[in-house]
């Protein structure tokens, strides 16, 4: 298929600036493919959709302060540093995108904080915003992880224009998340409040866990029309022993397994079996999915409303169909659904 076929007008205003006041107050529609039928519903009505013994897969990546601000050195020129991934840690070496980069050179120095609490320098360009940075610090892991926390922000997406706030850090994350290293929230699982999950169990729903540390190409433009010839970022996943169990034999018996969230749903298409059972195993995946495709492991899919032309857009029209999809998100515009990382949900079943 072609990119232009994911191109659909959004009105701006329903791109959410804010999550709903409560996580499962937030709206959900619910798209049968078998019927085509559509329902407005919330996002707390997903237990009528559900049994005992069926099974939701989570993605229990957390998101860390991944956005700071610094000052170039002699110049004091104001420089956003977007950390995506540690490279060593006993070196401090980290994998950043710097903006403006044009000021950026190796060799340059940075200050972070009123106080200049804390130094990096640059030691190579990856790529046009791309640098490899090593932080001065001597101290021990635990104050440096601190340090990053209190001078980084949330890294809300820049659709989202407002600065983030003291609510950010605890709603731009599941209440599940364990594993720090996403730059980006696993949306579809902001929805899930403690209170929810436990509803869940209460009716027998069980909870499989897997990782996948959401990376900036989550919300990179694609930009060939050829979708067969996009290459998605590489992100770590983890698909445990213990998740495989829950997951298999629900499978076995006959009950449904539904993946929270496009990130879960490519971790767990990059490890089964030929049977179609999922697979433990740990790496890095750059899995595009996009249609025609034929899912292994899970039977229904939340997500949430997708921006055009983006990966999550092209993976939830592979997983619904690309017709049924495209009139969801029609029905969804006309509904005034919210749209994107703190909007509504889509439950395909």
């Amino acid at each position: 298929m072609k990119l232009s076929q994911f191109k659909f007008d959004l009105p701006l205003n329903l791109i959410a600036q804010n999550p709903s006041k409560k996580r499962e107050d937030s709206r959900m529609m619910v798209v049968d493919r078998k019927t085509g039928n559509m329902e407005n519903k919330h996002f707390r009505d997903i237990l009528d959709y559900f049994d005992d013994k069926d099974v939701f897969v989570v993605n229990n990546t957390k998101v860390f302060s991944a956005r700071m601000y610094g000052r170039k050195e002699k110049t004091g020129a104001k420089i956003e540093v977007f950390l995506l991934r540690e490279l060593n840690k006993p070196n401090r070496l980290w994998d950043v995108i710097v903006d403006p980069a044009r000021k950026i050179r190796v060799g340059n120095k940075l200050y972070f904080g009123e106080n200049e609490e804390l130094v990096a320098e640059v030691i190579d360009n990856t790529t046009s915003r791309g640098r490899t940075i090593r932080f001065l610090w001597d101290d021990d892991e635990e104050s440096f992880k601190a340090m990053l926390e209190h001078l980084g922000e949330t890294p809300l997406p820049k659709y989202i224009k407002r600065k983030p706030d003291e609510e950010d850090k605890e709603r731009y994350q599941t209440v599940y998340a364990k594993y720090e290293g996403a730059v980006a929230a696993p949306t579809a699982g902001l929805h899930f409040s403690k209170e929810l999950i436990k509803r869940c169990e209460i009716k027998g729903i069980r909870f499989a866990e897997v990782t996948l540390h959401t990376g900036l190409g989550t919300f990179r433009p694609i930009e060939v029309e050829d979708l067969s010839k996009h290459k998605m970022d590489a992100e770590y996943y983890q698909i445990t022993e213990e998740a495989c169990k829950i997951v298999n034999k629900a499978k076995e018996t006959g009950h449904r397994i539904c993946s929270i969230g496009t990130t879960t749903m490519r971790a767990m298409e990059t490890s089964f079996t030929a049977q179609k059972l999922l697979k433990p195993s740990e790496g890095w995946t750059n899995h595009f999915i996009h249609p025609p495709y034929e899912f292994n492991v899970a039977d229904s899919l939340v997500t949430n409303f997708h921006l055009p032309k983006t990966s999550l857009l092209i993976m939830t029209c592979a997983f619904a169909g690309y017709d049924l999809a495209m009139e969801a998100y029609k029905k969804a515009i006309k509904d005034k659904y919210r749209f994107f990382s703190y909007g509504d949900a889509l439950l395909i079943i």
